[in-house]
């Protein structure tokens, strides 16, 4: 695979060195001493940024942020934190926050003292601690529940006081496991644009955990893409979202439509790009995106927005023929489903007002455009 220049490297310079808040130096862990769960992993987390954490259950990503908040230990490699390494120091000594999917919040405790217990262990007492707490639950606008019990919150109110306790010591670092995985779909949309301001308001480095990613695309700075406890890419989210290194990274960021087929020869052509041929003979031109060689079998990948619908008498110079099977309406936009020879269905996202949706029906026979700069060819 692959990797961008986001993997641990020796500090070329003292500025880069002061920019990066977290290293991990080829960390493994295994929990059985025989299968790794993460496999040799190097990563930087800049100061300040919002980085996120994302893959199927079981790709390690959850493993790598225990392991970074102290709950999980490495089995080998090395975890720094502002240059010190972290490896046997206990949880609560790492001045990292903590935010968890079920809250864990004290039943027993108003949400004040729910806020308060961090600093309540770390001796913090007074109008110190009184202080503290009232900035934490005014951050989270939860100023006004102070003197409730987690009971008698909704789940989006306990996600804000979790919040609130994480941030309550000034930590370093604040890391989310999944912390929005419980709430339904708007109150989750609506908490995902208050995170990502938050964030943006304080200024604080935050380590996210989801295997949702609509949700890692929506909030992050940079996305780590985690698959069978490697990092598959790591890059911005616009870059993840169009520029895709891997199959897998394009199969499971957002939606692609796939075809199979056998890269051919072309003479004096840049080595970045390739021509596919379909087994029905259609023919189409992309990019090369791991260096797959002639006569190689491939598969092609490109978004549905990216496909321009034609009418079937139109002409494109990357013209592939098919048939209509269905259409799908999604309310602001609609999908088309689209049949062709020996592959799977190749769906296509049009907007309202596309003037090709008038004459689109079951049956309907119609041109695929299909741009090679938005189509990524991988091995």
């Amino acid at each position: 695979m692959k990797q961008e220049n986001t993997a641990l490297q020796p500090a070329q310079n003292s500025t880069a060195a002061q920019d990066t808040l977290v290293e991990f130096r080829g960390v493994k862990k295994t929990y059985d001493g025989e299968n790794l769960v993460v496999k040799e992993l190097n990563l930087e987390i800049q100061r300040g940024e919002f980085l996120t954490l994302l893959g199927p259950s079981g790709s390690g990503k959850t493993t790598c942020l225990m392991m970074l908040a102290g709950f999980e230990f490495p089995t080998g490699g090395e975890i720094r934190l502002d240059g010190q390494l972290l490896n046997k120091v206990p949880p609560h000594k790492r001045n990292i926050g903590m935010v968890f999917q079920n809250y864990a919040l004290f039943p027993h405790m108003t949400v004040a003292q729910n806020v308060a217990y961090p600093l309540r262990v770390r001796g913090i007492n007074g109008s110190e601690r009184a202080g503290k707490v009232k900035k934490a639950l005014d951050m989270v606008q939860m100023g006004q529940f102070g003197d409730r019990y987690p009971a008698q919150l909704s789940g989006g109110q306990q996600q804000r006081i979790a919040l609130a306790r994480a941030l309550v010591f000034d930590p370093k670092l604040v890391l989310m496991d999944e912390p929005l995985g419980a709430l339904d779909k708007q109150l989750r949309e609506h908490m995902q644009i208050e995170l990502k301001a938050l964030h943006k308001r304080l200024g604080v480095t935050f380590v996210y955990v989801t295997h949702d990613q609509s949700e890692a695309l929506t909030m992050s700075d940079r996305v780590a893409v985690f698959d069978q406890g490697i990092i598959q890419q790591l890059a911005v989210v616009d870059r993840l979202y169009e520029h895709p290194e891997n199959l897998f990274v394009a199969g499971f960021i957002g939606d692609n439509n796939r075809f199979k087929g056998t890269l051919v020869p072309v003479q004096g052509a840049q080595s970045t790009q390739a021509t596919l041929q379909l087994p029905h003979g259609a023919r189409l031109s992309g990019f090369n995106a791991n260096n797959a060689q002639a006569n190689q079998a491939v598969i092609a990948c490109i978004r549905p927005e990216r496909i321009r619908l034609l009418a079937a008498d139109g002409a494109s110079e990357y013209a592939l023929r098919a048939s209509v099977s269905g259409l799908i309406y999604f309310g602001d936009h609609v999908r088309v489903c689209c049949s062709i020879p020996q592959q799977d269905d190749c769906f296509v996202k049009l907007t309202l007002s596309d003037p090709v949706l008038a004459g689109l029906h079951e049956g309907a026979q119609v041109v695929l455009d299909i741009n090679p700069d938005h189509l990524r060819i991988f091995v």
